[in-house]
C-alpha cells in the first residue's frame, strides 16, 4: 500500500491487528508498522497464512516489526491461545477488524450464514476485547479500536445480519468506553464507507457503479483513505475521544 500522509508517534508501541491478511486489516497493520509499532498479525486460518505473512514482510521490509498469528477469532479456544502469545504484553493498540461479508434476503437467510457472520464480527469483537482488556488493566493503558461499518447507520438489502453485528459493535463499543471510562484506556470506532477491499472482489461492475453514484464524494475509498482514522485513534492525540464513532465514508453517511 502506498504510504498514508498522516504520521503518529508509536514508538515502543505493541499493536494487534485482526483479520490482518488483507483490506483494511492488512492496511492498518502496515500504518502502524510504519508509524513504529510492533505489529501481531491476526490471520484466521491455514488458507490465509501466505498473505499474513506477506504483510509481515512488507513491515519489516519497510523498517518495521511485526508477527503473524493464527486465529478464528469466533473461536474461543483460538482468541486464548493467540493471547497466551501475548502473555503478560504490553499490548497497546488492539483493532477489532475480522470481518467477512454474505448477502441474502432475510426471508431464505441460512441461521447457519448468520451465526458465521456474527460469529466473526461480534463475538470476535468481544471475544479478543475480553482478553485484551486483563493486559491493558495490568499496564494501566491502552488503545481499542473496533471497525463498524457506515452501513450500520443507513442499512442495506440483502446485508440484514452484516448491519445488525456492525450495530452491535457500535453499541458494545459505547458501552465498553462507559465501563472503562475512568481509566486510561480508550474504546472507539471506525465505520469505513464502501472501500476498494477483496470483499468487493466479486461484486458485480454494475452494482458498483450503483455505490459509486451514491458517494457524494464520487468514488469507492481506497485503504488509504480509511488508515488514517484508525491511526488517529491509536495515537495519545486521541486520548479524550471514548466511545466515538469516526466514519471515512465519503459523505455516504452523516454520523
Amino acid at each position: 500500500m502506498a504510504t498514508p500522509a498522516m504520521t503518529v508517534d508509536l514508538d515502543n508501541r505493541t499493536a494487534m491487528v485482526t483479520g490482518a491478511s488483507s483490506g483494511i486489516g492488512a492496511a492498518v497493520a502496515e500504518a502502524l508498522g510504519a508509524n513504529g509499532a510492533f505489529v501481531w498479525v491476526n490471520y484466521p486460518d491455514e488458507s490465509t497464512l501466505e498473505a499474513a505473512e506477506a504483510v509481515v514482510a512488507a513491515i519489516t521490509q519497510a523498517g518495521g516489526k511485526a508477527q503473524a498469528v493464527q486465529a478464528d477469532v469466533s473461536q474461543e479456544a483460538d482468541v486464548l491461545a493467540m493471547f497466551s502469545q501475548i502473555g503478560s504484553g504490553p499490548l497497546d493498540i488492539l483493532v477489532n477488524n475480522a470481518g467477512i461479508a454474505h448477502s441474502s434476503p432475510i426471508e431464505s437467510l441460512e441461521v447457519d450464514d448468520f451465526d458465521r457472520l456474527m460469529g466473526v464480527h461480534l463475538r470476535g469483537t468481544f471475544l479478543c476485547t475480553r482478553s485484551a482488556l486483563k493486559v491493558m488493566y495490568a499496564q494501566n493503558s491502552g488503545r481499542i479500536i473496533n471497525t463498524a461499518s457506515q452501513l450500520a447507520y443507513i442499512g442495506a438489502p440483502g446485508f440484514s445480519h452484516y448491519t445488525a453485528a456492525k450495530g452491535a459493535i457500535l453499541s458494545f463499543t459505547r458501552s465498553l468506553a462507559l465501563e472503562i471510562g475512568d481509566r486510561p484506556i480508550t474504546a472507539n470506532c471506525v465505520a469505513p464507507g464502501a472501500t476498494m477491499t477483496p470483499i468487493l472482489a466479486d461484486v458485480p461492475d454494475d452494482i458498483l457503479e450503483g455505490i459509486r453514484q451514491n458517494i457524494p464524494a464520487g468514488r469507492i475509498a481506497e485503504v488509504e483513505d480509511i488508515v488514517g482514522a484508525y491511526l488517529f485513534l491509536a495515537s495519545d492525540a486521541a486520548g479524550h475521544f471514548r466511545g466515538q464513532c469516526l466514519s471515512p465514508n465519503g459523505g455516504d453517511a452523516f454520523l
